[in-house]
């Protein structure tokens, strides 16, 4: 599928999720086959006044492939200077996130707060696509603009299609749906006919998102909704292979087994390697101890593990736990 002049291998995307989606997962997530992976959520408004954390959000390592930046922000001429700022970037699509459901978020009227405001969501579109178009004169090549959005506010005003019309309008190239109101936040059950309500209102490409956990969701996703494409969040932390499953299935290969521990063992040591090439020893060591927990959800010995690795305080003592079986 293409999302504007962008060209994916196949329609399984990696969705961005603050705190988890850094340059590492994000490598481990494309090596696995993600078409498509996010950063983490940028603030228009951080990266104007230069905040040292906004800046670390938009590094990508030299092996990524197909990146997209997620910003945030209300206010169109802070999101239309944020594209034209990112113009120079390695990024190869701009995404706004208008699905956020966390309060300090929502309370400045960003995230799913636009939910409310199909109009203001559109002008913001309108300033992203104008940004991305003025900054790339000298780069001659303009940014696709997409939205990740939910299926609306609450249950009375399920209106997802109706802003997904208003980003097709500002000039947006692709949306993304997930089957939540605000008010659900990661509650209850993701509505998927509301994925197939978008695609049959929209002429732009639907990515569907919500409750993906595993290969055989994705590819059921595809066919129930008609969705040109299917972002997975929850179901890939910790949980690259899911990449390497959804594609075997969609091109009617065989699906490969779940990884045995030697290979999860294998790519932990790897995503701590990076982390380290990008983060230093302690902020690694601390941001190891959750993707550990990820990724030995169900293995053997897996509390005993958590439980050594959450005492862990050098590079050293964690390369020596990750290395050694329990």
């Amino acid at each position: 599928m293409n999302i504007g002049n962008i060209q994916l291998k196949n329609p399984f995307l990696a969705a961005p999720l603050a705190g988890v989606t850094d340059a590492p997962a994000r490598s481990l997530a494309s090596m696995m086959g993600a078409a498509l992976t996010f950063s983490e959520m940028v603030s228009g408004k951080g990266l104007m006044y230069n905040n040292r954390n906004t800046e670390d959000l938009l590094y990508i390592r030299p092996e990524e492939d197909n990146v997209a930046y997620q910003i945030f922000g209300c206010e169109p001429d802070v999101m239309e200077w944020t594209a034209k700022a990112l113009a120079g970037r390695d990024n190869c699509i701009l995404d706004i996130n208008m699905g956020c459901p966390v309060p300090k978020i929502v309370k400045n009227g960003e995230g799913s707060a636009l939910m409310k405001d199909p109009v203001l969501a559109g002008r913001i579109v309108s300033a992203v696509c104008r940004g991305a178009s003025a900054g790339a004169e000298e780069q001659r090549k303009i940014k696709p603009v997409t939205v990740k959005m939910r299926a609306g506010w609450d249950d009375d005003s399920r209106n997802a299609a109706e802003v997904a019309l208003a980003c097709e309008e500002g000039g947006a190239s692709a949306v993304t749906i997930h089957g939540r109101t605000r008010m659900q936040y990661y509650s209850g059950k993701a509505d998927w006919d509301i994925i197939r309500q978008v695609k049959s209102e929209i002429g732009i490409p639907v990515i569907g998102n919500g409750d993906i956990f595993t290969a055989e969701d994705a590819v059921r996703m595809l066919d129930e909704t008609g969705c040109d494409a299917v972002m997975i969040a929850r179901g890939a932390m910790g949980n690259p292979w899911i990449f390497r499953e959804a594609n075997a299935l969609w091109e009617g290969r065989p699906v490969p087994p779940r990884p045995e521990l030697d290979e999860i063992y294998d790519i932990m040591r790897r995503h701590f390697i990076m982390l380290m090439e990008d983060k230093g020893e302690k902020r690694s060591v601390f941001e190891m101890r959750k993707h550990v927990g990820w990724y030995m959800k169900g293995q053997p010995h897996a509390a005993e593990l958590r439980r050594r690795i959450n005492t862990i305080t050098s590079a050293q003592e964690m390369e020596k736990a990750l290395s050694v079986h329990i």
